[in-house]
C-alpha cells in the first residue's frame, strides 16, 4: 500500500524492494510512508524487509552516494568488493544460509536449504546481535536478520520455492 492509516492499521507489513536505495526511500518519502514504517518498527508489530527492504530499514547506504535509509536498525549498506573473477556481481542465483542465531523465519526449513539472490549491496548491521544468517559469496556477508519483531532477508524467499514459502508462511504466523 501507498497508504499511511493502512499501515497503522495493519497487524504486520512486509518491506519489499527491487531497484536503487536512493529511488526506494525518494518513493516512501513522497509517498509519506518513512515515519509510519518507522512507527511499526518501534510498535512491536512483525515487520519483514525483503532485498532492498532489508536494505532500507538501516541508516544509511552507499549505492550511488550516500543516502539516509529508515534508520530503523544500526549500520549501512556497502557494495561488493574485490570479488575474485568468477564471482560477478550482482550476485545471482541460489545460496545457502549459515544460521548464526534461532530464529522463526526458519521453522521447518531444512538446514542447507537454497534461497535465491540478486544483489550488489549488503548490509553491514552495527549490531552483530542482529545476525541470524550469513552467506558465503567469496567471504560472508549478512543475508538474514531478526531482532526483536524486525526481520528482515537479502535474498528473495517468493522467488526461492518451498523453503521461501515456508519462511513467508512462517512470518505469517508470527504474533505481535
Amino acid at each position: 500500500t501507498d497508504d499511511p492509516q493502512l499501515l497503522k492499521q495493519a497487524d504486520k507489513v512486509i518491506l519489499p524492494g527491487v531497484g536503487a536505495f536512493a529511488d526506494a526511500m525518494e518513493q516512501l518519502h513522497h509517498r509519506k510512508l518513512v515515519q509510519p514504517l518507522q512507527s511499526l518498527a518501534e510498535s512491536g508489530k512483525p515487520l519483514l524487509g525483503i532485498c532492498l527492504g532489508l536494505q532500507l530499514l538501516f541508516e544509511k547506504s552507499h549505492e550511488n552516494g550516500t543516502h539516509a535509509g529508515l534508520g530503523i536498525l544500526p549500520g549501512e549498506v556497502v557494495p561488493f568488493q574485490n570479488l575474485p573473477p568468477e564471482c560477478k556481481i550482482p550476485h545471482m542465483g541460489w545460496n545457502q544460509l549459515e544460521m548464526r542465531k534461532e530464529c522463526p523465519l526458519v521453522g521447518g526449513i531444512a538446514a542447507h536449504a537454497f534461497f535465491y539472490f540478486v544483489h550488489s549491496y549488503y548490509v553491514v548491521p552495527t549490531d552483530k546481535k542482529v545476525v541470524a544468517a550469513e552467506t558465503d559469496y567469496a567471504g560472508h556477508f549478512v543475508s538474514m536478520i531478526s531482532s526483536h519483531n524486525i526481520f528482515a532477508t537479502q535474498f528473495h524467499p517468493e522467488k526461492s520455492q518451498q523453503a521461501g514459502l515456508q519462511m513467508l508462511r512462517n512470518f505469517a504466523t508470527i504474533q505481535s
